[in-house]
C-alpha cells in the first residue's frame, strides 16, 4: 500500500462572524474525551459514517440537551439516521441549524446532565457525492474530515480514531493513502484489516482536540465503484459566500500569505513521505509480536532516520573487528581481512561500500543494500503485530539505558553501556542521554576504541590488542589497570563521532532516504480534487458561523459546531 504525496494543501480559512447564539449555547462547557469515527466506502460508491462520541459535561454547565453533527454533504436520507445515548434510542433527529448538512440530535430526558458523562453514537448511511477523480489513472480519491466543536465550548484533548473502511475487493497492493495530519505521532495510518475482510487505513492521536479540524485521505482503483459515483474536479461543490463577508480586500491580502503557506506546507509534505522509507502493508497481517531482531532490524521497523541505522551498522562492524577507522576527518573506513564469522547478511553487504571514497556511486550502492535491508525487515514481520512489536523493541531500549544508568560501578557502566550500544542508539535523545549518564566519572574504553578512535593513544600500562571483543572489565584494585577517560570526554567523543559518522555516510539525507523510499513506498500522483478545489469530504459544521471568501481559490471552513 503507497502513499499519496499531497503537492499542496491550502489552508482553511476559518472565520467565525460572531452571530448571536441562544443562551443554553453560549454556556455549554464539556470535553470530548474520545471521537471514534468508521468511514465505510461503500461499493456503490456512498459513505456509511459512524461517530462515537464521549463527552463529559462540566460542574458548572447547563444539561447538554442538543448535540450537532456535521455530514460531508446533504446527498442521503435524514430518515435513515440513528442514534442513540448511552445504548438508548434518540428519537428526535433534525437537520441542524448549525453544522453543514449536517443532524441536530436532540437527547431530551437523556440530557447529558453537568458533572456527568454520555456517550452519543450517530449512523449516517448512504451519503452521496463523496468520491472525486484521481490524478492517477483510474483512481477514486475519497478524502474526509470528521466533525469537530467550537473551541469556546469544548477543551482539553480528545483521544481521536479515525477508519477508512476501504471498498470490499481491494487488494493489499492497491490503494493509497495521504500522510497523517500536522502534528500526528504516526506520519502514516496503521493498515490491516477489519472483520469482513476489507482493508482499512487507521489514523489514532491520544492527544488530539475535540475542536480542530484534521483531514484524512486515501485512493483506491476506481473500478470497485459505479463511475457514476466519482465527480470531477469541476463538478467539486462551489465555496459558501456569505453576505456578511469581509469583502475581496481582505481575502486578497491573505491570498499572499496563504500561497506561503501552501508551498511550504507542500514542502513540508513531501520531506517528510519521502522519510517514511517503510511501507504501511506491513501491519496488515497476523498478531503477535515478532522477536529476535536485532537493534539494527528494530531500528528500520522504528522508522530510524536512516543516517542513524548506516552508523549503527558501522559501529557493530568496528565492534566485531570486522572494519577500522583510519581517518576521522573526513571519514575514511578500511576492512579487516579476513572478516568475522557471524556477521549479518546486512553487515557483509554494507562492508565493501563503506570503505570507498565518497562518490555518488558509493550513495548509489548503499541506497541498494538500505532497499534490501528494509524490504528483509517487511519480510520478517510477516504474521506480526507492527505496533506490539514497535512497543516490544521501544522497551527494550529503554531497559538497556536503565541497566547503564542504574550500574553501581564505573567499570560496570562502562561495560553496560558496552554492551547495548547499538539498543541504546534506538533512543531519540541518544546524544542527550549519553552526555547526562556518562558524564561523571571515569570510563573504561572499550576493546573496539582504537579501531574507533585512531588518534587515540591509551596511557602507558594500558595498552589493548586491537581486534579482541570486548569481556567483562577488570575489578578495580588488581591486575593491570584499564585504560579510562573521563566520563565527559568520553561522551563528548562518542556523541560527535556518531553526529560525524552520520553526515560522512549520507551528506543529504532526505535525498538519500527519498532514493530508498521509491523502491521501498513509492507515491503516486496527488489526487485531482485537492482542499482548495473543494474535494474534501467534511463532516465538520459550524455553530450559528458563516464562511467569507470573495476571491478565486480560497477554501472557506466553519469552526466546528456542538450546542
Amino acid at each position: 500500500m503507497r502513499r499519496f504525496a499531497r503537492a499542496g494543501f491550502l489552508a482553511a480559512i476559518l472565520l467565525s462572524l460572531g452571530s448571536p447564539l441562544t443562551a443554553s449555547a453560549q454556556d455549554y462547557s464539556f470535553s470530548l474525551d474520545r471521537e471514534t469515527v468508521d468511514v465505510y466506502w461503500e461499493p456503490d460508491g456512498t459513505a456509511r459514517i459512524e461517530y462515537e462520541f464521549v463527552f463529559t459535561n462540566d460542574g458548572f454547565a447547563p444539561p447538554m440537551e442538543y448535540v450537532d453533527v456535521g455530514a460531508p454533504t446533504d446527498s442521503y436520507s435524514l430518515g435513515s439516521v440513528t442514534a442513540s445515548i448511552d445504548g438508548r434510542s434518540i428519537t428526535d433527529i433534525q437537520p441542524s441549524p448549525y453544522a453543514a448538512h449536517g443532524v441536530a440530535l436532540g437527547l431530551g430526558g437523556s440530557a447529558i446532565q453537568p458533572g456527568s458523562r454520555g456517550t452519543v453514537r450517530v449512523s449516517i448511511p448512504g451519503v452521496g457525492n463523496v468520491l472525486y477523480e484521481g490524478t492517477e489513472s483510474g483512481y477514486a480519491s475519497a478524502q474526509f474530515s470528521p466533525t469537530w466543536f467550537d473551541a469556546s465550548f469544548v477543551h482539553d484533548s480528545t483521544d481521536l480514531t479515525v477508519t477508512f473502511h476501504l471498498p470490499p475487493g481491494v487488494q493489499p497492493e492497491e490503494p493509497r493513502y495521504y500522510p497523517s495530519p500536522s502534528g500526528w505521532p504516526e506520519t502514516q495510518p496503521a493498515a490491516a484489516y477489519d472483520d469482513n475482510g476489507r482493508i482499512i487505513y487507521r489514523w489514532h492521536n491520544a492527544q488530539a482536540n475535540g475542536y480542530t479540524q484534521y483531514r484524512f485521505g486515501a485512493g483506491f482503483p476506481a473500478s470497485y465503484v459505479p463511475s457514476s459515483a466519482i465527480q470531477s474536479a469541476a463538478a467539486a461543490p462551489q465555496v459558501r459566500i456569505s453576505p456578511e463577508a469581509l469583502g475581496p480586500l481582505l481575502c486578497l491580502g491573505l491570498f499572499g500569505a496563504l500561497v506561503v503557506g501552501w508551498a511550504a506546507l507542500a514542502g513540508y509534505a513531501g520531506n517528510r513521505r519521502k522519510l517514511a522509507y517503510l511501507p504501511p502493508k506491513i501491519a496488515i497481517e497476523g498478531h503477535g509480536i515478532k522477536r529476535g531482531l536485532t537493534a539494527v532490524e528494530a531500528a528500520v521497523l522504528l522508522q530510524t532516520p536512516l543516517d542513524r541505522v548506516l552508523t549503527m551498522i558501522l559501529f557493530g562492524l568496528i565492534k566485531k573487528n570486522a572494519a577500522r577507522v583510519v581517518a576521522e576527518q573526513p571519514l575514511r573506513v578500511e576492512a579487516i581481512a579476513p572478516p568475522p564469522e557471524g556477521l549479518h547478511d546486512y553487515e557483509l553487504a554494507f562492508l565493501p561500500m563503506i570503505v570507498m571514497p565518497e562518490s555518488r556511486e558509493r550513495q548509489a550502492d548503499m541506497q541498494k543494500v538500505t532497499v534490501g535491508l528494509v524490504k528483509a525487515v517487511q519480510e520478517k514481520m510477516k504474521g506480526f503485530s507492527l505496533r506490539e512489536t514497535r512497543d516490544y523493541y521501544r522497551g527494550i531500549t529503554e531497559k538497556a539505558w536503565q541497566e547503564v544508568e542504574q550500574a553501581g560501578t564505573p567499570e560496570v557502566k562502562s561495560q553496560r553501556f558496552d554492551d547495548s550500544l547499538e539498543w541504546t542508539m534506538l533512543d531519540r535523545d541518544f546524544e542527550g542521554r549519553t552526555r547526562r549518564t556518562l558524564s561523571t566519572g571515569p570510563v573504561f574504553v572499550p576493546i573496539w576504541w582504537g579501531n574507533y578512535r585512531p588518534s587515540y593513544s591509551p596511557p602507558r600500562g594500558g595498552a589493548m590488542p586491537a581486534g579482541r571483543v570486548a569481556g567483562p572489565a577488570a575489578p578495580s584494585g588488581g591486575g593491570a589497570s584499564l585504560p579510562h577517560l573521563p566520563g565527559a570526554d568520553f561522551a563528548a567523543s562518542i556523541v560527535r563521532g556518531v553526529q560525524t559518522t552520520a553526515g560522512n555516510l549520507v551528506t543529504n539525507l532526505t535525498s538519500f532516504t527519498g532514493g530508498v523510499t521509491t523502491k521501498t513506498n513509492p507515491p503516486p500522483p496527488p489526487p485531482k480534487a485537492s482542499p482548495s478545489r473543494g474535494g474534501w469530504t467534511s463532516g465538520g459544521g459550524g455553530h450559528s458561523c458563516a464562511c467569507a471568501c470573495a476571491c478565486a481559490g480560497c477554501a472557506c471552513a466553519c469552526a466546528g459546531g456542538g450546542r
